[in-house]
Formats: C-alpha cells, sequence, structure tokens
C-alpha cells in the first residue's frame, strides 16, 4: 500500500513536469512565431539598420612656439565637414554636392577640389604630360581630347544633368575628389576642414538635402601670426598616396601631413598618436553612442629660435626696402624681385629671424590652395625659401674670405700695399668698379683699405698670388658652398669655385676662372643662410658657428627631447654629415686688418657710409653687388645686392645678412640691415638722420 502511494506521487510529479515542458515549449514556438512572422519584417528593418564602426581620436598636433613662447601654429577645435556612403541616387547625390559647395562658398568657406580641369578658361593642371595620359586612360578620356571634352565626359560619367557649367564644375570637383580619396558608409571622408559657424549651422539645417554629410567638431592647424615666418614654418597639407603609403597604419586616406619646413622635417614629432572610439549608429549617419577604446597622444611642441616680434621687424624692413628700390626711393627705380634676410646669434648659432619676400599664407593649403593663388604663388616664386634654397654670385662680399686665405698663407701682408692702376693685367684685363666709373683706380692701398673701398684690383692680385685651391680651401672652411646643416628641408647646397668644379665644367680660361672667384664671381654661388654662418664666423674671429633654428622639442608630457637624438634625427632624415667642429686658427693680426676694413665700410668713406652716418653703434659691414647672367622681362640685366654686417663691432653678438634679387647696389640693401640692427638694440631709428642723395661709392662686379 506504501509502495503505491509513493508510485503515485512520482507519477503525478513527472506528468506535472511534462506538462511544464510542453506549456515552456508553446510558449517558445508562439514567441518565435511573433518574431519571425508577425514582426519579423519590422526586427529585421530595424536591426539592418544598426552600425557599429570604430572611429578615429584624432591626435592635437604640436604646437610651433618661439623662443619667447609665442605660439606660431597650434590646433584650434572648430568644425569639419564629412561624408558618409549613403543609399541616395546619382542624381540626389550630385544635388548635395552642388548644395554643399554654395553653402560652403556663400560663406567664404573652402572645400577640397583635386579634380584636375580648370574652367573659364579650359585648362589642363597636371604636373606633367605623362601624368596627364595616365589620367585619361584611366577614366577612357581621347588622348587628343581638349580639357573642354574632358570636362564633359567626367560630366556625364558622374550623370550630371546640370546645364549651368560652373555649378556642373563644382559637382564635378567634389565627386571626383570623394572618388579620388574613398570612403564607406563606416569611414566617413573629410571634405572640408575649419568651416565657419554659418555653414555648418546651415549643413545641420538642411540635413534632409545633404544624405551623409555631418558636421564634426574636429581638431585644425592654425597659423596664429598668418604669414609671419612661412617659410620656416612651412604648411601641412592632405596627404598624397605616396605617403599614405610609406605609413597607412598611422595615418588616414583623408590625414594632414607636413609638407615643408618644420611641418615636414618634424612630422614624426608634430603628429602625436592618434587614439579610436567605437560608435553605434544607424545607416544614415546619426549617431546612438560611443564610447573611447584607446587615448590619443598628443603631439610634441617644437619651440624654434626664432623671435616673433624680431622676425616680424625684418619681414616689414625687406619688404619696405623692396619697395623702396621699386619705386626709386634711392634715385633711379629698378624692379627688385625678391630677398632673403638672415638675423644669426654669432656666438651660438641661433638664428634668431629668417626672412624670404615674397612670402605666402599657410593657411591657404589647408583645405586645398585654389589654382589662382598657386599659380600666383608660382609666378613670384614665393614658395621658394630664398634664405636655405636661393643662391646668388656673392660677389664683393667674398672678399674677406680673399683676404684671410691671403694673409694667412702669406702672399700679402697687413701693412703691404697694391697700386690699384684701374685695369688688372692678367687674364682677361679686368678693371676695377672705379675704372668703370671714373677712369681711374684707388692707387695704393692695404688689405684693410681694399676692403672699406671694395677694390677688385687689389683682390684680383691677392686671388693671382693664392691660386684656386687655396683660395676655395679658406672659402670652404667657411661652410660656402655646401649645406650647413640648418634643420629645415631642401636646403640648397650652391656651389664654390674650386678646381673640382673647373674641371667639372671644362673650364678653358683657368686664370680669369681664379681672378672672378677672387672677388666673389666665377662659379660662386651661395644661399644666404651659408653666407649668414660665414659672417658669424668672421664676426667670432674664426670660430666655428653652425646654423639651427630649433630650440628644443617637448613632448605631450612635457619632457624635452635630447639634443643629441634631434641631431641624430635631423641628420638622417635630411642625409646630412656631421656638423663643423674644427676652427681656423687666425692670428690676431690678420683678423684685426679685415675686420678693420669691415669696420671702415660703415665709416670714414667707406662704400656703405652714407647709410650708418650717424649710427650710434659701431657695425662692421660690406657691401655687394654682381651680375646674374639673367634678364628681366624688359631685356635689362638682373644685378643681385648683398650687404652683411655685425655688431656692436666690439664684442659682436648679432650678424645680419641682406640681398635683394635686382636690388642693384648693395648700399641699399645696407638699409635693411641698419634698421634690424638698430631695432634688435633697441635704437630709435627715426633719430638716424639719412640724406638718400648722399654720393655713395657703389662697387659694380663684372
Amino acid at each position: 500500500m506504501i509502495k503505491k502511494t509513493e508510485t503515485e506521487k512520482i507519477n503525478f510529479r513527472y506528468n506535472l513536469l511534462n506538462t511544464f515542458i510542453y506549456i515552456f515549449g508553446i510558449i517558445l514556438l508562439v514567441q518565435l512565431f511573433n518574431l519571425q512572422i508577425i514582426h519579423g519584417k519590422e526586427y529585421r528593418e530595424t536591426s539592418n539598420t544598426k552600425l557599429t564602426k570604430e572611429a578615429i581620436v584624432e591626435a592635437a598636433r604640436g604646437k610651433i612656439l618661439d623662443r619667447t613662447g609665442t605660439i606660431l601654429a597650434e590646433t584650434e577645435m572648430g568644425f569639419n565637414v564629412e561624408l558618409f556612403k549613403t543609399k541616395a541616387t546619382e542624381e540626389e547625390m550630385n544635388n548635395a554636392m552642388l548644395v554643399l559647395a554654395e553653402i560652403l562658398e556663400k560663406n567664404g568657406d573652402k572645400y577640397i577640389d583635386d579634380f584636375p580641369i580648370t574652367i573659364d578658361p579650359f585648362e589642363y593642371h597636371f604636373p606633367s604630360e605623362e601624368e596627364l595620359n595616365e589620367w585619361r586612360e584611366e577614366f577612357d578620356i581621347s588622348s587628343k581630347a581638349s580639357p573642354e571634352e574632358a570636362f564633359y565626359v567626367m560630366k556625364d560619367y558622374y550623370g550630371i544633368t546640370e546645364t549651368d557649367v560652373a555649378k556642373a564644375r563644382k559637382i564635378v570637383g567634389l565627386r571626383y575628389t570623394i572618388e579620388e580619396k574613398g570612403y564607406s558608409a563606416t569611414s566617413a571622408l573629410e571634405v572640408a576642414s575649419n568651416v565657419s559657424r554659418n555653414s555648418a549651422l546651415e549643413i545641420d539645417e538642411r540635413g534632409e538635402e545633404l544624405p551623409g554629410i555631418s558636421i564634426e567638431i574636429k581638431s585644425n592647424r592654425v597659423y596664429t601670426q598668418g604669414s609671419l615666418a612661412s617659410h620656416v614654418l612651412g604648411y601641412i597639407g592632405r596627404i598624397s598616396e605616396d605617403e599614405y603609403n610609406k605609413n597607412p597604419d598611422r595615418y588616414q586616406k583623408d590625414d594632414y601631413i607636413g609638407k615643408t619646413g618644420i611641418e615636414y622635417l618634424f612630422e614624426e614629432y608634430l603628429k602625436g598618436e592618434n587614439g579610436t572610439k567605437q560608435i553605434d549608429m544607424t545607416v544614415d549617419g546619426t549617431s546612438t553612442g560611443e564610447y573611447i577604446t584607446k587615448e590619443a597622444i598628443g603631439g610634441s611642441n617644437v619651440v624654434l629660435t626664432i623671435d616673433a616680434n624680431l622676425q616680424l621687424i625684418t619681414e616689414n624692413a625687406l619688404k619696405n626696402n623692396i619697395e623702396k628700390i621699386k619705386n626709386g626711393g634711392f634715385g633711379e627705380a629698378y624692379n627688385a624681385l625678391g630677398g632673403s634676410v638672415v638675423v644669426m646669434n654669432v656666438k651660438t648659432g641661433e638664428v634668431l629671424a629668417m626672412v624670404s619676400y615674397p612670402d605666402y599664407e599657410p593657411s591657404e593649403f589647408l583645405n586645398g590652395i585654389s589654382q589662382a593663388k598657386l599659380d600666383e604663388y608660382n609666378n613670384n616664386s614665393a614658395l621658394l625659401n630664398r634664405a636655405i634654397q636661393g643662391t646668388y654670385a656673392p660677389g664683393s662680399i667674398f672678399k674677406m674670405v680673399t683676404s684671410i686665405a691671403g694673409l694667412q698663407e702669406g702672399v700679402i701682408t697687413t701693412t703691404e700695399t697694391i697700386n690699384d692702376t684701374g685695369i688688372y693685367p692678367k687674364g682677361s684685363n679686368p678693371h676695377c668698379w672705379i675704372y668703370d666709373r671714373y677712369h681711374y683706380g684707388h692707387g695704393r692701398i692695404n688689405v684693410s683699405q681694399a676692403l672699406q673701398k671694395s677694390c677688385n684690383y687689389y683682390f684680383y692680385e691677392t686671388g693671382s698670388r693664392l691660386g684656386l685651391e687655396k683660395l676655395s680651401a679658406y672659402a670652404n672652411y667657411f661652410g660656402l658652398g655646401r649645406r650647413t646643416g640648418i634643420e629645415l628641408p631642401y636646403e640648397a647646397k650652391g656651389t664654390l669655385a674650386s678646381p673640382e668644379t673647373a674641371q667639372r665644367m671644362n673650364d678653358t680660361a683657368p686664370e680669369s676662372t681664379l681672378l672672378s672667384a677672387a672677388i666673389g664671381q666665377s662659379y660662386n654661388d651661395f644661399s644666404p643662410i651659408q653666407v649668414a654662418k660665414y659672417i658669424s664666423m668672421i664676426a667670432n674671429r674664426g670660430q666655428v658657428v653652425n646654423p639651427t633654428i630649433i630650440k628644443n622639442v617637448v613632448d605631450s608630457d612635457g619632457k624635452q627631447v635630447s639634443k643629441t637624438e634631434l641631431e641624430n634625427y635631423v641628420q638622417e632624415k635630411l642625409g646630412l654629415d656631421p656638423k663643423d667642429t674644427d676652427s681656423l686658427q687666425i692670428s690676431d693680426e690678420n683678423m684685426n686688418a679685415v675686420l678693420e676694413g669691415m669696420r671702415g665700410v660703415t665709416d670714414d668713406n667707406g662704400t656703405a657710409a652714407a647709410v650708418f652716418d650717424g649710427f650710434s653703434i659701431a657695425v662692421g659691414g660690406k657691401t655687394g653687388s654682381t651680375e646674374s647672367g639673367t634678364y628681366d622681362s624688359n631685356g635689362t640685366e638682373i644685378v643681385n645686392a648683398w650687404f652683411v654686417g655685425f655688431a656692436p663691432f666690439d664684442n659682436p653678438e648679432i650678424a645680419v645678412v641682406g640681398m635683394v634679387e635686382n636690388g642693384w647696389h648693395g648700399s641699399y640693401v645696407a638699409e635693411v640691415v641698419r634698421d634690424i640692427i638698430s631695432e634688435y638694440f633697441g635704437m630709435n631709428v627715426e633719430e638716424i638722420n639719412e640724406d638718400v642723395n648722399a654720393s655713395l661709392e657703389v662697387e659694380f662686379v663684372r
């Protein structure tokens, strides 16, 4: 009886369990039916609208500062326009591109337009014929197609029905850029950066007309001082395909990268390390949530040796001087083409100011520079850093080299005089500049007087006694005709008149070459930065000075990068040789004779005496004017003008080198150097009494 009761209990529990299982199964089946059959379409559509993307958290680019902490370049938060791929039709896409372009243009904002054809007039814009042919082949355009014909092929290629050519060109420009750069539903393409608030608000308000287009707040490069020191800072621009392929792990295809100047050379330090974030979003680009998965690390700050205030003063002094030469402010007007000034600490080699004129606006390149502006810059060589890339015959400013070489080698002495009769009796019988002007020579003069008067005859004779090999050896010691190692890209090597150069040039008149080299002509071609090193070493009594424009580099944690690391980095990046370390032991007697000659240039009856008349600080200087062998549009030969100086004379602090293309007279450029020295030492330029009609002894080196 007891056993039966237990059995019944067991059966009851078993049946109850089965009942629960059946009920639960029925509930699951009903719910599954509900999910798959009744609401299946709704849930599938919902799930299809949910996407997750990983986005870049852009690291703030490091700042560039002057020696006093003044910010020259930094990143600021701004509005950027991004485009995600959507299911929009081609017509909707084209309409959106036109609306976007018109909004941005209306508010003065720029956008990326890489399409290589302009209208009004129709023109191709390719670096080479080869690239044009490759482009035509890529888009199946006839090799004989005109720019206008090619434009209409591309218009049809993008299905553009807009009949207004100007509007159609805007659409083509953006569509072409998008195709070249690439984008997707989860990876946006940035088509404009740092746009105005008005553009951002209107784009947001007209979102229905702009499928896939959104405004993102991102950091953007800002050049806080406009064009100040533009050739030093350089600029950043959109990364090219080659640049991206070299480092795809660190960059995105729409990234910015340093192109020139400090921005280029110190890209590895300035760039920083991007972070990542995960974003939940719908396919129409609406974000539903996001979180950081990897923190970004900001770039290092680069501190320069230049002083922003002195840089501005120097830029204005050069610009005003060039305009004065053009406008006939010194008498006859000359079409000065441009120029450069370098201000250097003679003891440390630190560059306090580096100017190249004309300059440019680095911000022009952030959203893709317009063709009109690029043509303007190219036409006047505004993108050329004349201070390190321009090379010019030095003319008479080279005569200190000839003097030191002659004195040190014993072919002349500090007291010996040479009789300048006007016409030198060797080589091709070259004239002293004073003979061409007055038909007589300087008479008997010593080395100091020869520098003061810039007597060509004296240096012809000194060079003849020396020989080209010894002369070039001394010039090489002063860093002429070779790169200085300044921390900037694309520094020109220049050319030094030497036996090796003469042999390479198949020189057939070695004696004439030697005489010409002794007065800074022949094959001699130097950059202003090389000359600044040379003059600093003269002021420093022959001690080695290596130019530098980097004070230090500080990482995001505030740690300063070691000098050794920076030197090794720059040498490897630029392929430089180790910097000079050996000094030339020049006797005090010889050095004093040369320095006194330079002092006489700005005093007594020297070639720049009128410019420095009444100047309350002693300056050592030298003028130079050299015929370039090239001609302007009027067929007039271009005569480049130099003035080099250092101050104070008895205890030099700075060297200033000024050069003006087609400036004609070195004494004209002396005003630039005078004004910079005046400002540097806190003098009042307005107190200097200047007679622009004063007679100047200006040498013409033939």
